[in-house]
């Protein structure tokens, strides 16, 4: 068989296959609301300005434009630069779950947490997007570490920390690395050799600090945060907060999990392997689809089909 014949016969699912019914999804909902979209690209709308058309509740992109604002002088809130795009994941964040926020009910995500497995605070809790610390990692210049949604606790603590993907294809890798100003070797046993340690980063300290040097991070060749960098720099961040580090990604992107004859493979099996057992129940994964299903068994949010047509969940893949 030829090399195209046996891509055919492949056992796992491909990224390709998923955007492709993710773009889909997205040009039909814009096409149904008659939007004004991109002329070669009907799934992202004609301007940046026009993210609100994104969002399907309008009180959802009210709240957001208010929290912004009322940010502006305080802490950054970021409108990602995709915000326009119809598969932005911070757009989908905001559509699934900006309304439990604007209408304190956090119920269904509590449904969601406990169905699978992971710990839900108790009392009062409330939810928040965007949440940064610049005192962490001593991220004093530049972009700080941002975490797509936090659960605070009464006296405002974080206690949960929920990194959102829908269709990227990885955690975002180390831009040192990427700019060419590093060779990509593992400064495990000499941290002096990693630029960000060099201008006072913590991300080295706080990795042996939590026992990740101990197996294969402080062994490899390699830098593992040079491509994973992300990954290890949130998960980091929560611990040192003293928070759970969840990730919310959609079942049918095969990049972060999917299961096939030799087992479940993708880059949360994996990169959890580097993650020191102990540590195991402060990273899960919980997906968009278990939270979908926890919202509609509440019968309280009447938009749930709205964004299952939106972002393609109410057709088969």
């Amino acid at each position: 068989m030829s090399s195209r014949s046996l891509a055919y016969t492949w056992s796992y699912p491909r990224h390709k296959t998923f955007e492709k019914h993710l773009r889909s999804a997205a040009q039909n909902w814009f096409a149904n609301k008659d939007y004004p979209v991109h002329p070669k690209m009907p799934y992202i709308l004609d301007s940046w300005d026009n993210w609100p058309r994104n969002i399907i509740l309008p009180e959802v992109s009210d709240y957001v434009k208010k929290e912004r604002s009322e940010r502006a002088t305080v802490k950054g809130f970021p409108l990602h630069k995709y915000i326009h795009h119809g598969l932005s994941s911070q757009a989908m964040l905001f559509n699934l779950i900006g309304p439990l926020i604007g209408r304190q009910d956090l119920s269904p995500l509590e449904i969601a947490f406990n169905r699978n497995d992971i710990i839900w605070p108790e009392g009062q809790l409330k939810a928040n997007l965007e949440f940064e610390d610049r005192g962490v990692f001593n991220e004093d210049s530049g972009q700080p570490t941002s975490i797509d949604l936090v659960i605070q606790d009464e006296t405002g603590s974080p206690r949960i920390m929920i990194e959102a993907k829908l269709v990227e294809s990885e955690f975002g890798g180390c831009s040192v690395f990427s700019a060419g100003d590093c060779d990509g070797r593992n400064p495990a046993g000499d941290f002096s050799l990693c630029y960000l340690h060099h201008i006072g980063r913590k991300y080295w300290k706080l990795l042996k600090k939590y026992g990740f040097l101990n197996g294969p991070i402080g062994k490899d060749a390699t830098c593992m945060l040079s491509v994973h960098y992300q990954f290890f720099r949130e998960v980091l961040f929560t611990l040192e907060l003293d928070c759970i580090f969840v990730l919310l990604f959609d079942e049918r992107n095969p990049t972060f999990i999917c299961d096939g004859p030799h087992g479940k493979r993708g880059l949360m099996p994996l990169l959890l392997s580097f993650v020191p057992e102990e540590l195991h129940d402060r990273a899960k994964m919980l997906s968009i689809q278990k939270v979908v299903g926890a919202i509609k068994s509440t019968g309280n949010h009447e938009w749930i089909q709205e964004f299952e047509s939106k972002y393609g969940l109410s057709v088969s893949n």
